[in-house]
């Protein structure tokens, strides 16, 4: 497994991919942070994660489309199956590797509170919070990229079919509140939807309420595409 988060981490750098995806997510971030913190004289982040959120449904696919794609495409995904180790370390490597790249975003973007601590006073449960809750829905966005990466050769399909889910899910709560608002959907349906929704667990963590049962959730989304990207793995080495 270390070899595998080794050489797809490194590989994030020898490649454009790794550049592309903290260079654009940085460039765009940190100009949000001039414009309403900077210039608009605001101590508080909620606005820049809330923003940043909504960006990842966008960068996450650039980060993960390539995962077993290329590997698919260049036909080197024989020599995962040949390698002394199991599917899952080979899996869990490759996420691990992504979530790596994903956290050097994260450190990128501790300037951000360290400026508003310098300049002003900053609230450390508002930006614990949101970070944790970023980190919580990056596991579960990169698990899900793994996954789709994993259904086809095509980087370009696997990063529309991602970036599709992530929509899908981002306009779920919506969907569910107008539907219910209006009388259509039932209570049952209503309390499913709101079981599974990633973004109304992440206003939770958010708010300072991280109950176990988050924890819990946001672990079993990554465990449960993790093992259905293995599964996949098996299939196609048959």
């Amino acid at each position: 497994m270390i070899a595998i988060f080794k050489r797809d981490f490194i590989g994030y750098f020898t490649s454009a991919i790794g550049y592309v995806y903290l260079g654009s997510y940085i460039l765009v971030l940190n100009l949000m942070f001039y414009l309403g913190n900077m210039l608009g004289s605001s101590s508080t982040l909620v606005a820049l994660f809330g923003f940043m959120l909504t960006i990842m449904m966008f960068i996450t696919p650039i980060l993960t489309m390539r995962v077993f794609s290329e590997e698919f495409k260049l036909k080197t995904d024989q020599a995962l199956y040949t390698l002394p180790v199991k599917l899952t370390s080979v899996v869990l490597g490759k996420f691990l590797s992504s979530m790596a790249v994903f956290g050097c975003l994260l450190v990128l973007t501790l300037l951000w509170p360290l400026t508003i601590s310098i300049l002003g006073e900053n609230n450390i449960s508002e930006v614990v919070g949101n970070y944790v809750g970023i980190l919580c829905i990056g596991a579960a966005y990169i698990s899900i990229g793994v996954f789709i990466s994993s259904l086809t050769e095509n980087q370009v399909i696997a990063a529309v079919g991602s970036l599709g889910v992530f929509i899908a899910l981002y306009i779920l709560d919506m969907v569910a509140m107008f539907f219910f608002s209006g009388g259509v959907l039932p209570v049952w349906v209503m309390r499913i939807l709101v079981f599974v929704s990633i973004y109304g667990r992440y206003t939770e963590i958010t708010q300072g309420l991280l109950a176990l049962d988050t924890i819990i959730f946001f672990l079993s989304v990554c465990a449960v595409f993790l093992f259905l990207t293995v599964r996949r793995l098996e299939k196609r080495k048959l």
